[in-house]
């Protein structure tokens, strides 16, 4: 089990956090799309998962509604995968949005996620719904979490 520091970051460190989704997902994106993205956002939360200094993961998320924050994009390094770090993050995004007076998180997982899958469910997600991914060809799991204060 890893001991990442997890830490809120500004937007000065999107390029480090565009350069690790990058490594782990497909197609490849460019730091303009996640500052659109971000546009007219409210309550954008950025995080980095470090270990001995190095980030090896992240996270992105910003409100969807009053009650409601979506987490956007949890990733982690393949190198440091199975560590525990993906489980930190969320944790740490669960305390951040009970603090900010969020009743729920919500987000979308490719079918085809599986770990995260089973991360989410493991971590209290219930299902709330599927969507298709046009871009993906792929159906889209939509998670949500009631917080408990």
């Amino acid at each position: 089990m890893s001991d990442a520091t997890i830490e809120i970051v500004g937007l000065d460190e999107l390029p480090t956090i565009v350069e690790m989704f990058n490594q782990i997902f497909r197609p490849q994106r460019d730091e303009e799309l996640f500052q659109r993205r971000f546009r007219g956002r409210y309550n954008i939360l950025q995080m980095i998962a470090r270990v001995d200094d190095m980030p090896v993961g992240f996270f992105l998320g910003f409100e969807l509604k009053p009650t409601v924050f979506f987490a956007w994009f949890y990733g982690v390094l393949p190198d440091h995968r199975r560590q525990g770090i993906a489980s930190q993050m969320m944790d740490a995004v669960h305390d951040w949005a009970a603090q900010h007076e969020y009743n729920s998180i919500r987000f979308e997982c490719h079918n085809s996620h599986r770990p995260m899958l089973h991360l989410s469910i493991a971590l209290g997600y219930d299902i709330v719904g599927l969507r298709w991914d046009p871009d993906r060809c792929d159906n889209l799991v939509i998670f949500e979490k009631v917080l408990t204060r």
